[in-house]
């Protein structure tokens, strides 16, 4: 007699997100990061943007990933008007910290 046990359905990351109140606010923290890297994307100079990576948010503050020093340092002039657009779409963003990536070798 062959009995077959029935798997349930794998669930997607949003699925599962949705059951679980902590995942559901990462996800939409990881969301809003986006958009507000997004929201700033057109104050990055073209050859800059892809050193950008949206980080962290924690309460007001919020952090941008960059790939370099030279990058940071660029990235670090344009803080304030960054923080102009972000307030401008509606974002209370006090303070903006920057990290740098380390590649690996």
């Amino acid at each position: 007699m062959n009995t077959f046990r029935r798997l349930p359905e794998a669930l997607s990351i949003h699925q599962a997100a949705g059951n679980a109140p902590s995942l559901a606010r990462l996800t939409e923290l990881v969301r809003e990061s986006n958009d507000r890297l997004k929201a700033i994307e057109s104050l990055l100079p073209a050859a800059l943007r892809p050193a950008v990576k949206a980080g962290p948010i924690d309460g007001e503050s919020w952090c941008l990933l960059v790939s370099g020093n030279a990058a940071a340092a660029k990235v670090r002039q344009l803080i304030p008007l960054i923080q102009a657009r972000l307030l401008s779409k509606g974002w209370k963003v006090t303070s903006i910290r920057l990290k740098l990536l380390i590649a690996k070798r």
